[in-house]
């Protein structure tokens, strides 16, 4: 499966302008045939939590319909990042994730909200594990702040997901987190993990791009730099199955005794 991570430097609080860069490079990224796309968190309006209301997506229909035509356009499966969903209860942080045929195929809610930056205040945690198939294999999609949960990833690799695609606004004042974060769940879950953080700045963040494919045995496939880049790598699935078989970890677990 090969994969592009789309690391945009997101336009504060303009949707307008996001979807017309998102539009660019989903066009740029195309033209290298990918079997699938993911682009960051949040892309659509970025950080600017208090105008979410009158900036947020009602019920994610626009993002819908705009990755489903893309998607369908260059035959690539898209694992959309994350938008600003305003549904009946409340604004939620939500990732789309649409097949080749333009169909919505998943979605997931971020689950656990991070406080340091006001989620909490302005959004409503979802409520559902985020995995989804593309082309046959089974798939995870999580946000952020989830990475630092194990319990809440192995509870989608415990169902067989095989790859985690991970959208991100990580800052770079916690750089070296990111990176030590997924490694370790790429290892204790003997899977691909694909990131997609942000570029570029917003009035109160600067963020740490360094997006990245790693492989089950923690092996970095690829890393961006801090700018907006398109960051290619093919993961080889079979090698999933091959890791599980050689350390069978999820046999060997035990966890009626972990809680």
């Amino acid at each position: 499966m090969r994969i592009s991570l789309i690391q945009l430097d997101i336009a504060f609080g303009n949707p307008e302008i996001n979807y017309a860069a998102a539009e660019r490079k989903i066009h740029q990224a195309a033209a290298e045939q990918p079997d699938c796309l993911i682009l960051p968190e949040l892309w659509t309006t970025g950080y600017d939590l208090p105008r979410l209301g009158e900036i947020g997506d009602p019920e994610g229909r626009i993002t819908k319909g705009f990755i489903s035509t893309l998607a369908k356009q260059y035959n690539i499966n898209i694992v959309a990042g994350s938008v600003a969903s305003k549904g009946a209860t409340g604004i939620t942080n939500s990732m789309f994730i649409f097949s080749r045929q333009g169909e919505l195929v998943g979605e997931y809610s971020k689950l656990h909200l991070f406080r340091l930056m006001d989620e909490d205040q302005y959004l409503q945690p979802g409520e559902a594990k985020g995995l989804f198939t593309l082309d046959g294999t089974l798939c995870a999609g999580l946000i952020c702040y989830d990475i630092r949960f194990p319990e809440w990833v192995r509870a989608h690799t415990a169902q067989g997901a095989e790859v985690l695609f991970i959208s991100a606004e990580w800052p770079l004042p916690r750089l070296s987190h990111w990176r030590a974060l997924l490694i370790s769940r790429a290892i204790e879950n003997q899977c691909y993990v694909v990131a997609c953080n942000r570029a570029g700045s917003d009035p109160a963040n600067t963020f740490a791009g360094h997006s990245m494919i790693i492989d089950p045995w923690g092996d970095i496939i690829c890393e961006a730099s801090e700018g907006e880049e398109i960051l290619s790598g093919t993961l080889d699935l079979p090698r999933v199955r091959e890791i599980r078989e050689q350390i069978p970890i999820f046999s060997d677990r035990r966890p009626h005794l972990y809680f």
